[in-house]
Parts: structure tokens; C-alpha cells; sequence
């Protein structure tokens, strides 16, 4: 018997765009590069940096004045190959529930966050 692949969770914006879908904890982009991973509700940038909450509608969530978390100490390397269940496009948005002034969409106040290297990550060698 095979096992069910397992199913994508669509990440988009307050705006409702879709920039990222998850699958088995790992993030992709729209084009199918890894960008980051999942672990529980924390969403991280490849490099282990934390930048958020993953919220029942799919978007990335955390408080304005949240504090910095430390790195993530085993980020997951980056898979070999994309999956195979990745699609190539996202359904309709989600309605999404209002969120407070103390609370940021993640992906709207900074679009290129997982485009940057985190300039905490220790240089190799270094």
C-alpha cells in the first residue's frame, strides 16, 4: 500500500496573493524553491531565522513588537529534488479575519523576506 502524499497548505497575504505553499513542513516559493520550513505554527527562512506564526488561514502572522528569537539550531537541509504534489497554482484565497494594529502579516510588510540570507547565521569557516 503507498502512502497519500501529503496535502499542500497555501500561504498568502492579508491581500489575498499567494506567495507559498507548504508541504510536509517544508515552504516553497510560486516558482517551487525552498524558502523555508515549518515547525508546528513557527515559520522560519531556510537559514533557521524565525519571522513568524503560520495562522488557521494561512498567512504569516506575529506581533509588531515581538521580540527576536534566537536561530533555529538544526535548520533542515534544502530537499534534493521538489515534490511532486507541488502545484501550480493556489485556489481562491481564504476570507480572511481581521487582525489587530499589534499584529503584522508578515509577508505584506516585507515581500523579499525569504529572499535575503540572515545576517545571523555564523559565515562558514568563520
Amino acid at each position: 500500500m503507498t502512502a497519500k502524499p501529503a496535502k499542500p497548505i497555501f500561504i498568502y497575504t492579508t491581500s489575498g496573493d499567494w506567495q507559498a505553499t507548504a508541504i510536509e513542513g517544508r515552504l516553497f516559493d510560486t516558482r517551487g524553491e525552498y524558502i523555508g520550513f515549518i515547525e508546528g505554527t513557527s515559520v522560519y527562512t531556510r537559514d533557521g531565522e524565525w519571522i513568524g506564526d503560520l495562522s488557521k488561514d494561512g498567512r504569516i502572522l506575529r506581533k509588531r513588537a515581538a521580540k527576536q528569537r534566537p536561530l533555529h539550531p538544526n535548520p533542515p537541509p534544502k530537499p534534493s529534488v521538489r515534490p511532486a504534489n507541488l502545484p501550480a497554482r493556489a485556489p481562491l484565497p481564504p476570507q480572511n479575519g481581521d487582525i489587530t494594529y499589534d499584529i503584522v502579516d508578515v509577508l505584506e510588510e516585507d515581500p523579499d523576506i525569504f529572499k535575503r540570507v540572515s545576517d545571523r547565521r555564523k559565515d562558514i569557516g568563520g
